[in-house]
């Protein structure tokens, strides 16, 4: 080994031109590099001679063989320089890349070995540095020098695939030839240095289906005619060898998974050649009769169908749905189904690809036929009116019990039960009509109005005799026709007023009128004056002849003093057959205007009335009576207070005090302060009460006396209460001082209304004696005289 080791060295030497690493020193080598001159190799511009140098170290790049399996270390080189007289006095020092741990030089000899085994496919070379030093002064005798050892390829690396396993997918039916998938192994070795990394592909599992070049690694189908159908999977193995496939070389493998994928190369086919359905006729269209099925052996795409309808006995009856989940076809209901009628049906469908590949339209046809029978089932129906829906027509003034029309059902089942019919009461709650039931004529129950409804809406319901739960129901709509039966009247509620200085013949007013009835014609009204207000009338009534009229004025002025209200009677009538009239009143109201016959002065209620008067118009007449009240309210309370005032108030004696009780009441408090009970019987006892206007410094009780007897009569039993209460408060203590006015009010039992109120005074006032101011005390008339009241003040 290591002799091959030393050959291929030299070899390597010989290539590059330089002595191989094996101690022996050229001669004139200086490791220092010194150049030394060895001939003239011409001159410069010039003609200066120039001298070729070359450095003393002779070699600077060392070869080193991977992966070495010996036992000692592998000698690498040796470094020597030309001032080492072997003395020993020369020490050899190495730095660089692995100096010291890959690669150990001997100091005195400069021998070069390797302590590992190197990998070139880790690293190709190292760079190192190498010197020579006196070993005693440490000096350097040479030059710093570089040199590479270069690490030599063997083959140690077995090609690699970059993926295992390799997906792929062919078209079936592919043709010889047709590209696979490109499979690709690397070789870590070196492929600039022998065939190490030469790499020859070959196919180990896989023929004859499938070949690979062995180059490129192209893999590619070499049978023709694969069926999906019958093999969809293939597993294909690749071998990838090193130098170049010889023997010896290295070698790896890969598996390469090929898929055929699905071309549409086969046609659908029918399950069955005929397919036979039942079906009841009562099912509801749009509903499902039967789902028919066929079978095409490619997949996706390629096995889409489309199921149609070629032909049929019943046409439009039935369609066909492909259902793209399932790729069935479901055969739908399109037209009610009747047994009676029809009570089976056969159509032919037909099935096809939706994609087809023109390359195979050689195989035939991609489509199939097959043939469907369908058999309608009886069933129990219910009965079923001629029509859908009914229109009948009746005039409002038809006769209850009148037939207005006739509704007819019958059993469409082969028995024909007979059939009974009734009126759907939720739709007829006022049992407005009936119907018969046995011959479906529908009639009156009560009288119409058109105008309160018009149209009428009602369901009849026609079920069978033998079977109440087969029903089945129409809607009948019933026309209320318009008979003239209402007069027409105005069309509002008109309110006009009249200058009192307007002209003749001048409108005041343009009425119309309304009439709920609805002619075919259309209305057609005429105004007139009624024939009662003719003779008299301060106004007429002219009619337009387009179902509107004009009031006008028949004399030239007005007095709202005379007469501020007319009322206008105008009779209206139609065109109808019978006619119809009626007599509307119009207000007129006389009211006060200018030159121009605007509105000055009216009443309230004209006013009001008047369609031209203004919001704002209204606004200010209000307020103008609103401050008027008040203006009259405020004089009234002044003077109510300069009447009082003599009486509350005495300037001319100091000494005059009034005591007046103005109390509008406090519920039950007021029995403290006024007793009603002792003005209207005067044999009362004040038991426990106060005067209210006073305390008391003490309290005494009050002297009871009995009424003289002659308070009873007439007008004694006032003057004796006078006279009593004034005789009380002379001798009460608790009442006011000598100089205030004690005022007393009672209606006394003789009277003829039994009260103070004046309202019968005037039938009796000769019978009354009112002069009162003659019978005061001694002291009530002083206070009298104080205040100059006389007998025009006794009511007061």
């Amino acid at each position: 080994m290591e002799t091959l080791c030393v050959l291929m060295a030299l070899w390597v030497a010989a290539q590059v031109g330089t002595a191989p690493a094996t101690g022996l020193r050229p001669a004139r080598k200086t490791l220092a590099g010194h150049k030394m001159p060895t001939g003239l190799t011409g001159q410069d511009a010039n003609g200066v001679p120039l001298r070729r140098s070359k450095r003393g170290w002779m070699w600077n790049q060392f070869f080193l063989l991977e992966e070495y399996t010996g036992n000692d270390m592998q000698y690498v080189g040796k470094l020597h320089s030309d001032s080492d007289r072997e003395d020993g006095s020369v020490r050899y020092v190495l730095t660089g890349d692995g100096a010291g741990t890959l690669f150990k030089i001997d100091e005195k000899s400069g021998d070069i070995h390797a302590t590992k085994r190197l990998d070139r496919e880790e690293k190709a070379y190292y760079v190192l540095h190498a010197k020579a030093v006196n070993r005693f002064t440490n000096e350097a005798l040479e030059g710093e020098s570089d040199f590479i050892i270069k690490i030599h390829d063997i083959n140690d690396n077995e090609p690699r695939f970059t993926k295992d396993p390799y997906i792929a997918r062919v078209p079936e039916m592919a043709d010889i030839g047709t590209p696979v998938i490109q499979v690709t192994a690397l070789d870590a070795d070196d492929a600039t240095y022998g065939n190490s990394a030469k790499v020859v592909y070959s196919i180990l599992e896989g023929q004859p289906y499938f070949s690979v070049d062995p180059e490129t690694g192209m893999i590619k189908t070499a049978l023709p005619g694969m069926d999906r159908e019958v093999k969809d999977k293939y597993q294909v193995v690749i071998q990838a060898k090193d130098m170049a496939g010889q023997m010896g070389g290295l070698s790896g493998t890969t598996t390469v998974s090929i898929t055929l994928a699905d071309v549409n190369d086969n046609p659908p086919r029918f399950t069955k050649t005929l397919y036979e359905f039942k079906v009841p006729e009562s099912t509801a269209l749009g509903s499902a009769v039967g789902v028919i099925h066929a079978v095409d052996k490619d997949i996706g795409e390629n096995a889409e169908l489309d199921y149609r309808i070629i032909g049929s006995d019943g046409p439009g009856m039935f369609d066909i749905v492909t259902n793209r989940s399932t790729q069935e076809g479901v055969m739908v209901l399109r037209k009610p189904l009747d047994f009676e009628r029809k009570r089976q049906f056969s159509l032919r469908v037909q099935v096809e690809n939706l994609h087809v590949n023109p390359r195979f339209f050689s195989m035939g046809p991609f489509r199939d036929e097959a043939s469907i029978k369908v058999t309608v089932e009886d069933v129990d129906e219910p009965p079923v009116f001629e029509r859908t829906s009914y229109i009948m027509e009746v005039r409002e003034d038809t006769a209850p019990k009148t037939v207005i029309g006739t509704v007819s059902a019958s059993d469409p089942d082969v028995k024909r039960s007979p059939v009974r019919y009734s009126i759907d009461r939720r739709t007829d709650m006022d049992r407005v009509f009936d119907v018969h039931a046995i011959n479906g004529s529908v009639f009156l129950l009560r009288e119409l109005d058109r105008e309160e409804n018009a149209w009428h809406n009602i369901s009849v319901v026609a079920s069978e005799f033998n079977n109440m739960h087969q029903m089945s129901r129409v809607v009948v709509y019933i026309r209320v026709l318009d008979v003239n039966d209402n007069a027409p009247t105005f069309a509002t509620n008109y309110e006009t007023f009249v200058c009192e200085n307007a002209k003749a013949n001048q409108r005041i007013q343009t009425v119309s009128a309304t009439d709920p009835d609805e002619p075919v014609g259309g209305h057609r009204f005429f105004f007139s004056l009624a024939q009662e207000a003719s003779g008299k009338a301060n106004f007429s009534v002219r009619d337009n002849k387009d179902n509107t009229a004009w009031i006008l004025t028949r004399r030239n002025s007005y007095s709202s003093l005379l007469k501020s209200v007319y009322h206008v009677p105008v009779v209206i009538s139609d065109s109808g057959n019978p006619i119809q009239s009626s007599t509307s009143t119009l207000t007129v109201r006389v009211c006060t205007c200018d030159r121009e016959g605007n509105m000055k002065l009216c009443n309230a209620e004209a006013l009001t009335a008047r369609a031209g008067l203004s919001t704002g118009a209204l606004v200010a007449i209000l307020l103008c009576v609103m401050i008027l009240l008040m203006i009259v309210v405020l004089f009234a309370a002044l003077r109510r207070q300069r009447k009082k005032e003599p009486l509350i108030i005495s300037k001319e004696d100091v000494r005059d005090n009034v005591v007046s009780y103005n109390d509008e009441g406090g519920g039950e408090e007021d029995t403290q302060a006024f007793d009603i009970g002792t003005l209207r019987n005067p044999e009362a006892i004040e038991d426990g009460k106060q005067r209210r206007d006073i305390v008391p410094e003490a309290y005494y009780p009050p002297v009871r006396r009995p009424a003289p007897h002659s308070a009873r009569d007439n007008n004694g039993d006032v003057r004796d209460f006078i006279n009593q209460k004034i005789q009380d408060n002379d001798c009460d203590p608790t009442a006011p001082p000598y100089d205030s006015l004690a005022t007393y009010a009672y209606e006394g039992s003789g009277s003829v209304a039994e009260s103070l109120s004046s309202l019968e005074s005037a039938t009796t006032e000769g019978e009354q004696d009112y002069n009162y101011l003659s019978e005061w005390g001694p002291r009530f008339k002083k206070l009298a005289d104080m205040y100059g009241a006389d007998e025009s003040d006794r009511d007061s």
